[in-house]
């Protein structure tokens, strides 16, 4: 019988977590409104205001990523603006283009451990306002940041806070993905909490599909009116499910008993194995994040023989003799699944 394939690729493989699926079977045949109509999805943006401590705040469920960041950032951009974002974000290289699709062009700043500064972003808008030709450019309007960013890194209360005085000086809109949000609220290195979200950002979502979710996210906007009509804008965009209950009542269950706050621990404990078993092993990481994500930088020579016992996500190459590959935690990941992970690394004597 042949050995079960090991599958670190990324952090939404699993389904859900068991009390999703247990809700779901529970309330199978009920009859409710459509389109986050019902009460599952009513109780589920009360918990959500209650744990952002934002009692006005408006919540809409999304069916994806994309499609939040692809509909939130249309939306609270004027025909003429553009998104300011890292070289590295995720709307700047993994997106197939969706901004733009929609009409915005992503203003790329290099970034550094995937993360924008306040003083490069006040920079940029300076640098704009100050061109004689600036009505012949597009005009930076909000600035897009990730928690955790696409390398796994997070910005800390300091650095958000400092950005977002920039975004005030410049009237520019923040607005934060969360599609990973658990696994920086599980990370101990983290200091951003969600109110602190709530009370700094124009717009930002809780992710579902990698935190735990079958699928969907929990877009909040703290003050209310801040995007008019966004229902129909999110609908015109395709990213409104008819069945809305059903991603109503996911994120009713993450946000009991404070679920969604604790539901990364996990995944960071076996992130954080995997990168001291790597560091033990004189292995190089490309960054050192410290939540789900580990990147370790790979001998070319040596891919084929791990991908023959594992699935990685590639990630980019270092030289023309390495690459870096991602290695990524879930909320199911289990000390047994980090244990074979790392004796298949040994086998390949990379740890």
């Amino acid at each position: 019988m042949a050995a079960t394939r090991l599958t670190f690729a990324s952090d939404y493989q699993e389904g859900a977590v068991p009390q999703i699926i247990q809700r779901l079977v529970e309330t199978n045949l009920e009859r409710t409104a459509g389109y986050g109509f019902d009460r599952y999805s009513e109780s589920a943006r009360e918990k959500i205001r209650a744990a952002c401590q934002a009692p006005d705040a408006e919540v809409y469920f999304l069916v994806g990523g994309t499609q939040a960041n692809a509909t939130c950032i249309d939306a609270l951009l004027a025909r003429y603006q553009g998104v300011v974002a890292a070289d590295t974000g995720h709307v700047s290289v993994h997106e197939a283009g969706a901004i733009e699709f929609g009409g915005h062009k992503v203003l790329t700043i290099p970034g550094t451990d995937g993360k924008l500064s306040a003083d490069a972003i006040e920079r940029y808008c300076a640098t704009w306002e100050e061109d004689a030709n600036c009505d012949h450019m597009v005009m930076p309007g909000m600035v897009y940041l990730s928690q955790p960013t696409e390398y796994g890194t997070l910005y800390s209360l300091a650095e958000l806070s400092a950005i977002r005085e920039v975004c005030t000086r410049h009237d520019l809109r923040l607005y934060v993905d969360g599609a990973r949000l658990a696994y920086a609220l599980a990370c101990p290195a983290n200091d951003v909490s969600l109110p602190d979200l709530a009370r700094l950002c124009d717009v930002f979502y809780i992710g579902g599909t990698k935190c735990g979710a079958l699928f969907g996210e929990a877009v909040v906007v703290p003050r209310p009116g801040t995007i008019p009509h966004f229902f129909t804008i999110i609908k015109q965009h395709g990213a409104l499910l008819a069945k809305g209950r059903i991603t109503g009542l996911q994120f009713d269950a993450l946000f009991t008993d404070d679920l969604y706050l604790h539901l990364g621990e996990a995944a960071i404990h076996g992130a954080d194995r995997i990168r001291d078993a790597l560091r033990a092993g004189g292995v190089p990481l490309l960054i050192d994040s410290p939540t789900n994500q580990v990147f370790p930088i790979v001998a070319n020579d040596d891919l084929d023989r791990l991908g023959a016992i594992l699935d990685y996500g590639f990630w980019e190459r270092t030289d023309d003799e390495h690459t870096a590959i991602r290695l990524a935690t879930s909320w199911a990941t289990t000390d047994e699944d980090v244990d074979a992970l790392l004796d298949a690394l040994s086998a390949c004597g990379m740890v």
